[in-house]
């Protein structure tokens, strides 16, 4: 969070600067500057973020943020070299994109850092009983579906064959996930009848949307009859993609599921 908004308040103050250096001192139009300083952003950014490539969202929301300066600075300028007050409908435009802007940086942040404690307690408050719970993940589906669309008869057979195996799986945290802190995953499988399924491989990854390397692979250790589990740090905050497999011989149980992990542990 702190390096998105320090590389936004760094570009945009950058750019409010050679603006004005360009208007004030090389005597050039407003519109003129603008464009200017709108062509020296995009061959200065784009060649440095292909070369440290930050995801595509950052790279969108700070070429739009910086853009959208360029051409406020035109306009503000332009008004101010005029005399006259600045139309409606350009300050429309200005006020819509800052709004785009902002939003889609909040939204860059809660995805990268997950929303801070104070606004989650403030939003859903939980019962001091509730605190300590064991978080569980929605949905069964094989993963090898969105792999490849020549493999969709294959995923429709896994999906069969896992509903005719009928395994109970429970998996989640053992307390609350926090960045950079290990914390007890658990996967508890049972037979349909209810018997724990022992001397199972469990295994997955925790996968980031953002980019691939944060992705963290897993193995599961079997503590007791039918229950895994293992410490796992994740080394960024937000919403991860869990892909967990579950093999007992012959058979292959797969499971996609999504959890979110907290900068800061919640008081």
């Amino acid at each position: 969070m702190t390096d998105l908004l320090l590389g936004l308040g760094i570009g945009v103050a950058l750019i409010v600067l050679v603006n004005l250096g360009l208007f004030r001192f090389a005597g050039v139009s407003a519109k003129w500057a603008a464009t200017v300083t709108a062509l020296m952003t995009v061959g200065l950014y784009v060649p440095y973020s292909i070369l440290r490539w930050p995801g595509g969202d950052i790279f969108a929301i700070h070429l739009a943020i910086y853009l959208l300066t360029a051409m406020a600075c035109g306009m503000l300028l332009g008004v101010r070299s005029s005399g006259q007050g600045l139309h409606w409908g350009p300050a429309t435009l200005i006020g819509f994109f800052i709004f785009v802007a902002v939003s889609g940086a909040v939204f860059i942040v809660v995805a990268e850092h997950g929303v801070p404690p104070w606004v989650r307690n403030w939003l859903l408050p939980q019962p001091a009983s509730q605190r300590e719970t064991m978080s569980m993940f929605p949905g069964v589906i094989a993963h090898d579906f969105h792999k490849k669309e020549a493999l969709y008869n294959q995923y429709l057979q896994q999906v069969e064959r896992q509903r005719q195996r009928g395994w109970q799986v429970h998996k989640g945290w053992v307390g609350e996930p926090v960045l950079g802190e290990p914390a007890l995953f658990r996967v508890a499988v049972q037979t349909p009848e209810g018997e724990p399924l022992t001397g199972a491989t469990v295994a997955g990854q925790f996968l980031r949307t953002s980019t691939s390397k944060l992705d963290v692979d897993f193995a599961l250790d079997e503590t007791a009859p039918g229950v895994y589990e293992s410490k796992v740090t994740l080394p960024a905050a937000g919403r991860w993609d869990l892909v967990l497999s579950i093999r007992k011989g012959d058979d292959l149980h797969e499971i996609q599921a999504s959890t979110a992990v907290g900068e800061f542990k919640s008081q």
